[in-house]
């Protein structure tokens, strides 16, 4: 746990779920597993704001307790997780990602259990179907199985998971229900009904929420209502698999390389590969399980119309191909190959390290950072020949970028005195150490243009709310048929100057959530390689 990640993490907290949690949450990274009462001790927060941060903290999967070291009887103690915190970060990527594979329902039943970390499906349902029918034409709604589906289509698919009991609570059917517990540890197998989805007995459709002042006693008394109901899966929670969502960012990320790298046609082989292994092949696996040429044939998409002969000769040049995504492994069926999931993950962190040296040191310094990469280990005299720069310039930038971390020098001596006319002065690249290295500094960079967003939402706090107003009446006065008169006299209320002022504000913070982003897709890239060097391959 570095310093920039707690501070990342403090910060995430702290915009979706206030100060009090971030105090608790950061304290909790820095101190490892500690129990309630040294928890309030340590932070000098009450108990009840403990307490309730705490079960924030659980509920979205943030922290997991356990009972006490001492044995049994002892406090139950609470540990922060810094990987779930991150998470936070690729809330967005995940909500598209659904819309992209299963539409507007997707995207909101993902975004419902990311907001409040797990819910039963009845009422992750009633809700995704009440807040799509507010969006539809009046006298239309949307009906409870249509989500439902939906819903079974991401369980399917692994996007959902089961909340693991808890250890000691029995089984979870309807008689026993169990607390949810936080994620399982994705490497390890996961319990037998992980994905079994449940008889729910639930019919009807959305409904509208009411507008009138009046109805809220109506509307308090119906709530009160459904969840008196019973529908077949209490004590059945879900939450979003996160490294389902990651596996398919993986795949994405190294069909969208070969595609750039070659072309279309060799993306869509590699797609099809990829899909024909989902099943068959484990998350932290080095490569998928071998496809002959005649299953991958059969499986391309019809729509491509690609001959044999054609696919034998695009397989031929994936496998020859210098980043080595395809590997072959045996000549049945027309020959066996594979996707080097590992090999791949560790190619494109290379292209983002090499892209990082270009756009901070210039294509000459990109070119000696290839150059050592490629040839492991050079004397300067080497990298100025075979890069093909002068002395000069070569030392300084081999010095700028030793400086930097981005290279490290090795020590060779010819004799054990270590003297320098009698000693090897050897250039090279370390990846692994860069690649962590450059992941300390993107989350560092995200956690900076978090703190400018904030800082700019502040500054401008006035100038947003007095909009927001605005808003809502002219919103009140549309809706109860106001004259086009009275529109404009409430619009003109804010002034051209402050107008111009809330769209550079807009802009810029578009411009930092975007970075924000794009950030994030490399942490994704360099997490994923980091990860795939530490996890033996099963």
């Amino acid at each position: 746990m570095t310093a920039q990640e707690v501070r990342l993490c403090g910060l995430l907290l702290r915009e979706h779920f206030g100060e009090v949690v971030e105090k608790v949450g950061t304290h909790l990274l820095r101190s490892g597993a500690q129990n309630l009462r040294t928890i309030i001790h340590e932070t000098g927060i009450s108990l009840d704001l403990v307490k309730k941060s705490l079960c924030v903290l659980v509920q979205h999967g943030a922290c997991v307790f356990s009972s006490g070291r001492k044995g049994p009887g002892s406090p139950t103690e609470y540990q922060a997780s810094s990987d779930r915190i991150l998470r936070i970060l690729r809330y967005p990527r995940y909500i598209y990602t659904a819309k992209t594979l299963y539409g507007d329902t997707g995207e909101i039943i993902i975004e419902e259990l990311l907001q409040r970390g797990h819910m039963t499906m009845s009422s992750n349902v009633k809700t995704v179907a009440d807040r799509l029918t507010q969006n539809m034409e009046e006298g239309r709604s949307m009906d409870y199985s249509e989500v439902s589906s939906a819903f079974s289509n991401l369980v399917e698919t692994h996007f959902l998971q089961r909340c693991p009991p808890l250890a000691g609570l029995g089984t979870t059917d309807a008689s026993t229900p169990a607390t949810p517990a936080t994620p399982a540890n994705p490497t390890t197998p996961s319990f037998p009904d992980c994905y079994k989805v449940p008889h729910m007995t639930l019919i009807g459709r959305g409904k509208r929420q009411l507008s009138s002042e009046d109805g809220e006693e109506q509307r308090n008394a119906k709530k009160a209502k459904l969840d008196s109901d019973t529908h077949g899966d209490e004590g059945i929670y879900w939450q979003v698999n996160f490294e389902r969502f990651h596996l398919h960012f993986r795949d994405q990320a190294i069909i969208s390389a070969v595609a750039n790298k070659l072309d279309q046609t060799s993306s869509e082989i590699v797609r099809t590969m990829l899909r024909m292994s989902e099943v068959t092949t484990s998350p932290t696996a080095t490569c998928t399980k071998p496809l002959s040429a005649n299953e991958i044939f059969r499986s391309l998409p019809s729509s491509y119309n690609i001959p044999r002969p054609i696919l034998d000769q695009y397989l031929t040049l994936l496998v020859d191909d210098p980043m080595e995504f395809v590997g072959k492994a045996g000549e049945s069926g027309g020959g066996m190959y594979v996707v080097n999931l590992h090999r791949a993950l560790a190619n494109l962190a290379r292209a983002t390290l090499e892209s990082v040296v270009q756009e901070r040191f210039g294509s000459r310094s990109a070119r000696i950072f290839r150059l050592l990469l490629r040839k492991r280990h050079l004397e300067q005299k080497q990298v100025e020949d075979f890069a093909m720069i002068p002395a000069k310039e070569a030392k300084d930038m081999l010095y700028t970028l030793l400086s930097q971390n981005l290279v490290q020098l090795q020590e060779i001596p010819k004799t054990p005195d270590y003297a320098p006319s009698r000693t090897f002065y050897l250039y090279t690249v370390n990846q692994l150490p860069t690649a962590r290295m450059l992941l300390q500094n993107c989350y560092k960079t995200v956690a900076n243009l978090i703190e400018r967003r904030l800082y700019e939402t502040k500054e401008s706090k006035r100038l947003l709310e007095k909009s927001q107003r605005i808003e809502a009446i002219l919103a009140s006065l549309q809706a109860s048929g106001a004259e086009p008169e009275q529109l404009t006299e409430v619009e003109e209320m804010i002034t051209a100057p402050e107008k111009q002022q809330l769209e550079a504000l807009r802009l810029h913070i578009n411009k930092l959530d975007s970075a924000e982003n794009q950030v994030d897709e490399t942490i994704f890239l360099l997490e994923s390689y980091v990860n795939s060097t530490a996890t033996p391959a099963s």
